[in-house]
């Protein structure tokens, strides 16, 4: 019986490879060869291009964005959930983020020397000419009346103007005071809203608090027409740009500033609240811890002394208290009897 199945497996073998057996080369006949050509890839990456700018790193701003409120609440899984309860809320934050007067250029440390410093002119009577007002705004921050009236009256002589076309030599601008750290400090300005007048390519700046002007959309018109700035020095002094000596001290502040800035501001709203609660939290119970108990002093047995606390007490007739400490022993039976017998 194993003899045969091993012959059936042979004829099996053998016919399953009949199909490959071939008459062989006969003379005469051409000779063919078969070459093993290598399989293509379905997909070939075009050639890097020369021109082509290397990648960039992720940008602070652009980590930033990741923790902006504004993106997390217009993203789609979070402005799904509110559509579902009726409310648009992508529209709702296009309406609160819509501060400002979008046609006016926003001035941050990244763009100021490109901006003003680096701007190209046709002749230099245009760069003579040239004058940039801007105003130093908080209105983004916290609803601050002043700011957001200045805010207000400075979008409006911006239209104005841009609608009259008789300021072809100024241009406007602003500066959003929590989110520029390198121009005020360099500027030495630590508190908003203020309105500056800048000339000669930044070397030439002028201040004014919402007091010192007229908040008026003619007023303010008027006062860059007439140059009305001109009646007012500009600052001076030994941290002013191209002052004595000092100017390098706030360049230097500046940039300092501008890199613990950068790094903070990476850390969310929220945790920085918890850590600065938790260091003020510290510190106080740092600097309002008690002092330590001093033990009381042991009684010695037989003395007779007893230690009391400082504590104030009542002095009990007949007996001699001083410094919290009682003198009075008890008198025996033995001393009364002697002290009768003294008296005989």
């Amino acid at each position: 019986m194993k003899f045969s199945l091993s012959i059936l497996s042979l004829l099996a073998v053998g016919a399953a490879h009949a199909q490959y057996l071939s008459e062989g080369w006969h003379p005469g006949q051409a000779t063919f060869t078969v070459t093993e050509q290598a399989a293509q890839p379905s997909f070939v990456p075009p050639p890097p291009l020369a021109d082509a700018p290397p990648p960039q790193k992720p940008s602070i701003k652009g980590i930033m964005d990741l923790f902006d409120i504004s993106n997390i609440l217009t993203s789609k899984p979070v402005a799904a959930l509110f559509e579902k309860a009726g409310i648009n809320i992508t529209n709702k934050v296009e309406e609160q983020n819509k501060l400002w007067d979008e046609r006016i250029p926003l001035i941050t440390d990244d763009n100021y020397k490109d901006m003003i410093v680096n701007e190209e002119f046709k002749d230099e009577q245009e760069e003579k000419d040239r004058t940039w007002i801007i105003v130093i705004s908080v209105t983004a921050a916290k609803q601050d009346g002043v700011s957001k009236f200045l805010d207000t009256v400075f979008d409006s002589a911006y239209n104005e103007s841009v609608i009259a076309g008789d300021l072809p030599h100024v241009r406007w601008g602003r500066i959003d005071y929590l989110n520029v750290t390198h121009i005020t400090t360099k500027w030495n300005i630590w508190q908003a809203p203020y309105l500056v007048i800048l000339r000669d390519r930044g070397q030439s700046l002028r201040f004014y608090k919402p007091q010192q002007l007229r908040l008026r959309e003619e007023a303010l018109r008027e006062f860059l027409k007439t140059d009305g700035w001109s009646i007012t020095d500009p600052w001076s002094g030994l941290y002013a740009p191209g002052g004595d000596s000092r100017e390098y001290l706030l360049e230097h502040l500046a940039t300092a500033l501008t890199k613990i800035y950068n790094v903070t501001v990476l850390i969310p709203r929220w945790l920085f609240f918890v850590l600065s609660g938790s260091v003020a939290s510290f510190m106080i119970n740092l600097l309002h811890r008690g002092t330590k108990e001093t033990p009381a002093k042991p009684v010695i047995p037989g003395s007779g002394v007893k230690v009391v606390k400082s504590t104030p007490s009542l002095a009990v007739e007949g007996e001699d208290v001083a410094d919290g400490v009682s003198s009075a022993t008890p008198s025996s039976p033995a001393g009364k009897k002697r002290g009768k017998k003294g008296k005989k």
